[in-house]
């Protein structure tokens, strides 16, 4: 039994400036051959979850390609044709060269936007299945954040999404792709698939599946599972591409029963739409409002508070941490503000230990991230900024966000200042640069849900902030022009 990996992925914010280039891939970097498998068994992901189950099995498996860090994640606008084809032509050419195959795992995310490709995941598949012939079983994870359509099960013969978000499960994920696969290969299973698009459409920061309406939803495939031979799907689709094919979709993939997996897709479908009002349009504290919050939670020792900027999709967003200035706060810590100039100049000219006084922060200049704010402190770490995740999400994944920089601003305060777009998912993206967590009261990070996994069991506050940015929870702040007709809430029909 030989079976081929490979995994291209991009989460694209079409509404940020900067197009997503082969540099960006090759900075964050891509794998070749068995060094896919490799690297891929330090991480909890989806290939390691697929290679475990696959080499208990006996399989011997093939490393292709692997392009799935690009620098600055989804900092980065639409793929430029070059990358693109780069990597899915990569995935194509090195499924040929490296002979027969009896299936084809194929990793990818769901959310990637590509210039001349309006649908680039299923031309990812549609390229692999030219390569291996029509009857390889093909069989796909994809993130909970993946706007996708009929086009990709055309082409492929299951599809996996997470269950979780925070994103906790991928391992199992691609645990499970492995047994349908293996079982696919040996005769003993069939996979149909149904799928569904609600027509509805929802902010990442409310896509969360520890609470109601997504786990209501998640609980519902569940029960499905219970009960038969099945693997339900809902992809709730990334808000911040604007695509033909976006928005959520159900997968139902079952043994040779289609009419099953369409009851399956039209029930959960129903779901979705049912509830997507909490799903889909709901308020949240603004700037202001959220640091009052949050400096009362202080007062009443329910520390300490975390406060997510969940719209900052390009990082450099200045907006909480002038606030928490304003109104005096105290121990708080910022983690982080991207302005690689800013680090550069301190690299420069300045060491560890030096009082400084520094503007940084809204270096792209674009009207979502605030202005530059000076201030004065000393510098308590200045060098590379990578580190390894060790919450309970991606733990073991590296954490590439380049040269860095952290103050210390007195008052308890710090602030650390990255090359690009940083997502803090646990302590280490403080405990890195020296900051004392532990004595922080009040916890400033760039995410939305991800950062869950770690404090809601550290944090006794959390309170989602919608500063300004280019992924806020108002999805009417955006002119769409590519999404399908109707859809919720973004369509002109629903805001008569």
């Amino acid at each position: 039994m030989r079976i081929a990996i490979a995994r291209f992925s991009h989460e694209t914010c079409t509404f940020c400036p900067r197009p997503t280039t082969v540099d960006d891939f090759e900075k964050g970097g891509v794998y070749h051959g068995q060094e896919v498998i490799e690297k891929a068994r330090g991480v909890r992901g989806y290939v390691r979850g697929f290679v475990k189950v696959a080499e208990e099995e006996g399989a011997e498996l093939v490393g292709i390609l692997d392009a799935s860090r690009s620098w600055g994640g989804s900092s980065g606008s639409w793929l430029t044709p070059e990358c693109f084809d780069r990597y899915a032509d990569g995935i194509a050419e090195g499924l040929k060269k490296a002979g027969r195959f009896d299936g084809l795992f194929l990793s990818l995310h769901g959310a990637m936007a590509a210039r001349e490709h309006h649908k680039p995941e299923a031309e990812v598949a549609r390229r692999a299945r030219e390569a291996l012939g029509p009857d390889v079983p093909i069989m796909v994870t994809l993130d909970l954040h993946a706007n996708e359509d009929h086009e990709l099960t055309d082409a492929t013969d299951a599809v996996f999404v997470i269950k979780t978000y925070p994103h906790v499960d991928k391992e199992e994920a691609g645990m499970t792709a492995a047994r349908w696969m293996i079982d696919t290969i040996k005769g003993a299973k069939k996979p149909v698939t149904a799928i569904r698009k609600p027509g509805v459409i929802s902010p990442s920061v409310f896509q969360g599946t520890g609470s109601h309406p997504a786990k209501t939803i998640m609980d519902r495939c569940r029960e499905w599972e219970s009960k038969h031979d099945c693997y339900v799907s809902v992809a709730f689709g990334f808000a911040y591409a604007d695509v033909p094919d976006g928005g959520a979709s159900v997968f139902a993939v079952t043994n040779d029963d289609q009419d099953l997996a369409e009851e399956i897709a039209q029930d959960i479908s129903d779901l979705v739409w049912e509830l997507r009002e909490p799903l889909a349009d709901r308020k949240i504290p603004k700037t202001r409002e959220g640091v009052t919050k949050a400096l009362e939670f202080v007062k009443r020792r329910r520390i300490p508070v975390v406060l997510a900027d969940h719209a900052d999709r390009l990082g450099d967003s200045t907006h909480i941490l002038r606030e928490l200035l304003l109104q005096s706060a105290k121990n708080f810590g910022v983690s982080s503000i991207a302005d690689p100039f800013a680090v550069k100049e301190l690299m420069e000219s300045h060491k560890v230990g030096d009082e400084v006084t520094l503007t940084f922060g809204a270096y792209t200049a674009t009207r979502y991230a605030g202005e530059p704010v000076t201030v004065t402190g000393t510098i308590e770490f200045l060098g590379d900024g990578n580190y390894r995740l060790t919450g309970p999400k991606d733990t073991g994944r590296l954490t590439n966000v380049g040269p860095t920089a952290a103050l210390d601003l007195g008052d308890g305060n710090h602030v650390v200042i990255t090359s690009t777009l940083h997502q803090v998912q646990d302590s280490e993206g403080f405990e890195h640069y020296g900051v004392p967590f532990e004595e922080l009261e009040i916890v400033v990070i760039k995410s939305r849900v991800h950062f869950r996994a770690f404090y809601e069991n550290v944090a006794k506050e959390i309170i989602e902030v919608d500063a300004p940015g280019l992924g806020p929870a108002d999805l009417t702040q955006y002119n769409y022009k590519n999404e399908p007709p109707g859809l919720y809430p973004v369509d002109p029909k629903w805001r008569e």
